[in-house]
This record gives C-alpha cells, sequence and structure tokens, in this order.
C-alpha cells in the first residue's frame, strides 16, 4: 500500500491561515483607523459649529447691551427733559404766586412794625424787622399764619439793641404755600413709576 506524505499539504494551509489571519488584522486596523478619523473629523465639525453658534449669540449679547446702553440713555435724556419742563411749568406757576405773597405781606404787617430785609431760599423766607413791641411781632406771626400764601411762621429773635428807640428788631422764618411745588412732586412721582429697561444677557 502506498504512503502519502500530507505534511506539505498541511504545512501549506497553516502558512495561508496566518496570511488571511494577518491580512484580517490589517483589514481591521484600517477599519478601525477609517472609523476614528470619520468620527474625529465628525467631532470637529460639530465643535467648529457650536464654537460659531456661540459666537454668533456673543455678537447678538453685544448688539443688544449696546441698544440697552442707548435705551437707558435716552430714558435718562427723557427724565432730564421731563424735569427741565416741570421747572418751566413750576416758575410759569409761581410767577403770579409771588405777587399774592408781596400782597400778604403788606396786608399782614401790623401798625408800629416795618420791615428791613426780606431773602427768599427756595420755598422759605426770612423777614426780618423792627417792631414797637414784642406784642406786635405775635400779631405779625399770626396773621401770617391765617394768610392763604404764607404759612409755619418760625420766630428766631427778638431784641432790643442800644440807642434803638423805634423798637425791637425781629427776625422770623415762613413758609411760602404754592400749588406749583405739588404739581412737580406729582409729575414727579408719576414719572418715577416707570420701570427701567432691563438688561438681557
Amino acid at each position: 500500500m502506498p504512503r502519502i506524505n500530507l505534511l506539505p499539504w498541511r504545512e501549506q494551509q497553516r502558512t495561508e491561515r496566518k496570511k488571511a489571519f494577518g491580512v484580517g488584522v490589517v483589514g481591521a486596523m484600517i477599519g478601525a483607523a477609517v472609523v476614528y478619523g470619520a468620527g474625529l473629523l465628525m467631532m470637529n465639525a460639530m465643535i467648529d459649529s457650536q464654537q460659531g453658534r456661540n459666537n454668533t449669540l456673543r455678537d447678538e449679547i453685544k448688539f443688544l447691551d449696546k441698544q440697552i446702553e442707548q435705551i437707558n440713555s435716552l430714558e435718562a435724556q427723557k427724565q432730564q427733559f421731563i424735569a427741565r419742563m416741570q421747572i418751566i411749568e413750576k416758575l410759569q406757576r409761581s410767577r403770579p404766586e409771588i405777587v399774592h405773597v408781596f400782597d400778604t405781606f403788606v396786608k399782614t404787617i401790623p401798625d408800629g412794625t416795618y420791615l428791613t430785609a426780606l431773602t427768599q431760599n427756595d420755598q422759605r423766607f426770612k423777614i426780618q424787622g423792627v417792631a414797637q413791641s414784642s406784642t406786635r411781632v405775635s400779631s405779625f406771626m399770626r396773621s401770617l399764619a391765617a394768610s392763604e400764601w404764607l404759612k409755619d411762621p418760625e420766630l428766631e429773635v427778638v431784641e432790643s439793641k442800644r440807642g434803638n428807640t423805634t423798637g425791637s428788631d425781629f427776625t422770623l422764618f415762613a413758609r411760602q404755600v404754592t400749588t406749583a411745588g405739588d404739581v412737580a412732586a406729582t409729575g414727579a412721582a408719576a414719572g418715577n413709576k416707570k420701570a427701567p429697561a432691563r438688561r438681557t444677557k
């Protein structure tokens, strides 16, 4: 019976298996590299896209901030204009009132009393004069308190100086009653009720 040597065939088959395994390993490595490269490219594209959106949002936020600053500036200018208009309105209203105030001084000064100085600071008057007695000063203060255009008389001093034979020097204060101040305060309160522009981030 003849003998058949199978060793060369087995060795050849083993070699082919090794080659096929090597080709499979190389193919798998190439496939993994392709997948990794594609994933990396996709990730970089997503990062670039997100950075582009972030830059767009930053630009929009800067634009909105500039608009808010302009709105706030316009609101401040508006309040300044309102304040000026209120001052002008107050001056226009107070113009005839000062006539009534001086007329009140003329009508309320009692006999034996005359004024030497009259100073106004806002709505407060400083009244200096000479009276024959403190009773006349009290009468003058009562008349001021009962008047329509002056109120809250407050005596600071009554003194008799040497050599002053005409009476005693006095100094008192009184506050002007004005409707212009009430109107301006009402307008300011109405302006303060407006909500300021909100800052959006």
